[in-house]
């Protein structure tokens, strides 16, 4: 086997170990992101339930 095989495959190795690392930080961010806009779609609803059911009791 030549120098620039071993280099080559050295190369691809490594690409493929980088490239595992950045989409796994992206799927992470991706994830949350969405956990977080859920959370707030879900805050929202709680929040309008709660304030139509204390206006009720004031009324």
């Amino acid at each position: 086997m030549r120098k620039g095989t071993i280099w080559t495959i050295l190369g691809v190795v490594v690409a493929v170990i980088i490239a595992w690392i950045v989409v796994d930080i992206a799927l992470k961010a991706i994830f949350l992101v969405g956990k977080l806009l859920l959370v707030a779609v879900v805050a929202l609803i709680v929040f309008f339930v709660l304030r139509s059911l204390f206006s009720r009791r004031d009324a």
